[in-house]
């Protein structure tokens, strides 16, 4: 009688437990009616602020086009890089759209929905040393001082590619520009989708850009772990406007076009 009311006991628990894996994030966000994206404002051209306060970007316009799929309304919560996945794991928010590098290191705490773009890490030299500086190789030395944006794969690459130089950590991509620029620090090594896009912005006659990336990096959604049905919903989606024009139309606009610069500057 006592294993027959263990036996029942598991399986109460274990029927209790599949209703609660049932009851997943796409669940939440359909009696929320809103769909809560993390994301960090500040790197060009995925996600930043314009003139008027407002968030926008190649992210914010996938989140506004994945909300109207869900038929709910879209926020967004701005986070800081450095705690995005652990707001994600106390459900600050549904979904990380930030231009997040899968990594396996950041998969064994979180999913990641399929890669929905693929960059790598490109270098902002100064002029100064231009000349000497034909690739990664050049500045693996102790004499150059390179910097990166504090706890990115950007880092990550630096450290382990460049080891030799001295090393500079920033917590924004702005300042790292700004000091490259002013002849501060040697290069700052970062996504190649941003630095094109600060150099154009701030850097013209003043710093050269190596715009060949040197690693490669898959950006993609991160999730909770545990979310099959929130996972196959983004895959399918991403399926969906990868081949119905809708991707090609926003990636147009914010890397094939510069109209959007005039909305910052």
């Amino acid at each position: 009688m006592r294993k027959l009311s263990v036996l029942c006991a598991l399986l109460v628990a274990m029927v209790l437990t599949a209703g609660v894996a049932m009851a997943g994030t796409l669940d939440d966000i359909q009696k929320r009616g809103k769909l809560r994206v993390g994301m960090e404002p500040g790197y060009m051209p995925f996600e930043l602020t314009n003139q008027k306060g407002e968030i926008i970007g190649f992210d914010v316009d996938m989140a506004k086009r994945m909300a109207k799929a869900m038929d709910v309304e879209l926020e967004i919560v701005s986070t800081a890089w450095d705690g995005i996945i652990p707001a994600l794991l106390t459900d600050k928010f549904d979904i990380i759209m930030s231009g997040m590098t899968l990594t396996q290191a950041r998969n064994m705490s979180i999913n990641f929905a399929s890669p929905y773009i693929e960059i790598g890490q490109s270098i902002i030299v100064s002029n100064k040393i231009a000349g000497e500086i034909k690739s990664y190789k050049d500045l693996n030395d102790p004499k150059y001082t390179v910097a990166s944006k504090l706890g990115t794969t950007g880092e990550q690459a630096t450290k382990r590619m460049i080891g030799k130089a001295k090393y500079v950590s920033f917590e924004t991509e702005q300042e790292g520009v700004l000091d490259v620029v002013n002849g501060k620090i040697d290069a700052f090594i970062y996504d190649m989708p941003y630095n094109a896009v600060a150099v154009s912005q701030r850097g013209q006659g003043k710093v050269t850009h190596l715009d060949k990336a040197f690693t490669f990096e898959p950006l993609a959604w991160g999730i909770r772990k545990g979310d099959p049905d929130f996972l196959n919903w983004l895959n399918n989606f991403m399926y969906q406007i990868k081949n119905d024009g809708v991707y090609d139309k926003i990636y147009g606009k914010w890397f094939q076009s510069d109209a959007w610069l005039k909305e910052i500057q």
